[in-house]
């Protein structure tokens, strides 16, 4: 008995009925081989994979990941939208207020949705999103140095 494939990115597309072309593989490998990307930098990285793409088709082709649940968007306030490929286990995040990193932080305690409201006003929940706001290692250093 042979072990079981394991899925590629086309398949993983396939699944989730998106069209699989050579730019959304591309895509989709870049930003989970990436660590919190902005658009420009999965343009890039999308580039250095398959050549010349647009930014709109970037968007577009973010836009139809983001939704088939892919690809995680976080929008910290303040900061351009940024993507992972990190998904589906509602983990939170720590930014830097100095130079703007962004780092993972693992749900503390409890099960999904990790947090729960005060008053959830008839809402069914399950997501919370946190943000923890602080200085990264390398910035804080720099301040006490």
């Amino acid at each position: 008995m042979s072990a079981p494939r394991t899925p590629t990115t086309a398949d993983e597309l396939r699944g989730v009925g998106l069209r699989v072309t050579a730019a959304r593989v591309a895509l989709l490998e870049t930003v989970r081989d990436g660590d919190h990307l902005d658009v420009e930098a999965i343009a890039s990285g999308v580039r250095d994979r398959v050549g010349h793409i647009s930014l709109q088709a970037v968007y577009e082709a973010l836009h139809a990941l983001t939704a088939a649940g892919l690809v995680r968007r976080i929008e910290p306030p303040g900061s351009p939208a940024l993507f992972e490929g990190r998904i589906g286990d509602n983990h939170h995040h720590v930014v830097c207020r100095s130079c703007g990193v962004v780092a993972d932080v693992d749900c503390a305690v409890g099960e999904a949705p990790c947090l729960t409201a005060s008053d959830d006003h008839g809402f069914s929940i399950d997501e919370a999103e946190v943000i923890y706001w602080g200085l990264c290692l390398d910035c804080s250093t720099a301040r006490t140095s």
